[in-house]
């Protein structure tokens, strides 16, 4: 697949910036870490060629000098919010990302729970974090927040919050999610620490929006479509515009609440830091875009994904029409129309043919193949199996896997009164797996399974989480018409 992204050329300048701006306060920068510090999908997909783990490869190469901390919501545990690309919970893939960051090599320091209003929930998050050993702080809302500057950089303000202990002078500030009170935790630590005669800085590692790209470029367009349930939108930076007469891309939220951090610093430090948002940031993304028209094509790709996305989860009431119209007005903008996705089409002309729910798989080399619902199998694991057989040279009329291992997993579900009898991917890919010691073929094929990470995929009807899930380990970009399946043909 084609590559747009230079990977190491980014990792070299971002390290190379953050280690500057340490150097700019007195050896202690709090650095938020905007977006995800693991498996950063997003990016992977419109940006071809980045690492979806660069974060923490960049944080590797200079480890001695780091410690994090991870801030989540108490309102998140309480509501019991999902990471949407992985389907898990908050504060389930906070401890992932814990014993991920920690198995690398790297320190994690302590985990802070913000908003604390006495939400149960998160009590009981606490003490499960503390029996694991964890340093956990509890931080509650910040009084005077965000007008009363004088409250708020006070001893009842600020100084309120528990002071978290740290040792190394980059600190970063990660959050499984938005909202997680991330800013709140530096700014509170800034307080701390001149009260105690250390001279820390605050920045932020910014992904997204891209500030030096314009703000109709699709990998900027992309960002605001992963974001459109929350409203938000990206603009000119009004500051950056204003002290530096350049244009610069930010996400208003952050212009929003600019003046508010730029005053709660002053009063702190004593001095004006930064004169806008972008300055804030630091960001080298797109110093390496080696190749924009790949990049612009792949950020057009994923407009379309989150589009079908915003479609499903408003059919499941998730979201509300307004961020529908959002979504077909970013469409809009950039031409796009849901059948500019390859795969989608072939889908529902073979669900039409049939009769029957249908999905289509795009196959590296760009060729198409289709799977739909019968009796046995249902279409997600029927396009699998179809595209492996094309990829293995192996014939469509073969049945891989026999009735032998496929007759008693029916029945069984038919027992136990399930819904659908006919396998689905993640049930069909176990029977793969039983059928490998009897057939070399099964065996090649299911070796060969990789091939398909970063394939696309479309199914005409909406799929259930564990089909999700089995597509998101393969590695498949699958995307779904919002309707609901009904039964077996």
């Amino acid at each position: 697949m084609a590559v747009g992204f230079d990977n190491a050329l980014y990792l070299e300048k971002q390290a190379k910036n953050i280690l500057e701006r340490i150097e700019k306060f007195d050896n202690k920068l709090y650095l938020e870490f905007g977006g995800k510090i693991f498996d950063d999908l997003h990016a992977a997909r419109i940006l071809p060629g980045f690492d979806p783990n660069v974060k923490t490869k960049m944080l590797l190469s200079i480890k001695e000098k780091v410690e994090i901390i991870f801030c989540i919501s108490a309102k998140a545990i309480e509501q019991n919010k999902r990471r949407a690309d992985f389907g898990i919970t908050y504060d389930a893939d906070l401890i992932r990302l814990v014993d991920s960051l920690r198995g690398i090599g790297l320190y994690v320091g302590s985990i802070v729970i913000t908003q604390y209003t006495g939400q149960r929930a998160a009590e009981l998050f606490k003490n499960k974090l503390e029996r694991r050993g964890e340093r956990v702080y509890v931080h509650t809302l910040t009084k005077g927040y965000p007008n009363n500057i004088d409250l708020i950089v006070s001893d009842e303000g600020y100084g309120a919050q528990p002071y978290i202990e740290t040792t190394r002078p980059l600190v970063v500030v990660t959050a499984p999610g938005p909202g997680s009170g991330k800013l709140a935790t530096c700014l509170s630590q800034l307080y701390h620490d001149y009260k105690r005669g250390v001279k820390a800085g605050y920045a932020k590692y910014e992904s997204f929006p891209v500030w030096n790209l314009p703000l109709n470029h699709p990998v900027n367009v992309a960002y605001e479509a992963a974001t459109v349930d929350l409203q938000d939108f990206n603009m000119i930076d009004p500051y950056h515009l204003a002290a530096y007469g350049m244009n610069t891309v930010n996400y208003n939220r952050d212009v929003a609440v600019f003046p508010v951090v730029k005053n709660i610093m002053n009063k702190i430090l004593g001095e004006d830091i930064y004169k806008s948002p972008t300055d804030m940031g630091v960001n080298m993304i797109g110093y390496a875009i080696t190749d924009d028209e790949v990049v612009q094509q792949a950020s057009k790709q994923e407009i379309i994904r989150r589009h079908y996305q915003t479609l499903c989860d408003y059919k499941l009431g998730r979201v509300s029409e307004d961020v529908v119209n959002r979504s077909e007005i970013l469409m809009n903008d950039l031409g796009l129309k849901k059948e500019d996705r390859r795969v989608v089409s072939p889908a529902l002309r073979k669900s039409a043919q049939r009769g029957v729910p249908a999905c289509a798989l795009e196959l590296p080399d760009g060729s198409i193949v289709r799977g739909r619902n019968t009796s046995a199998m249902k279409a997600t694991a029927a396009v699998v199996i179809n595209a492996m057989k094309k990829y293995c040279d192996i014939k469509q009329d073969l049945n891989l896997i026999s009735p032998i291992v496929i007759e008693p997993i029916i029945k069984m579900k038919a027992s136990l009164n399930a819904k659908e009898t006919a396998l689905s991917l993640d049930e069909a890919l176990l029977a793969l797996a039983v059928s490998t010691p009897m057939n070399t073929t099964i065996a090649d094929l299911v070796s060969r399974l990789g091939i398909l990470k970063n394939c696309e995929a479309h199914s005409t009807v909406m799929l259930e989480e564990n089909e999700l899930q089995a597509f998101r380990r393969l590695g498949i970009r699958i995307t779904c018409e919002p309707d609901i399946a009904t039964s077996n043909p």
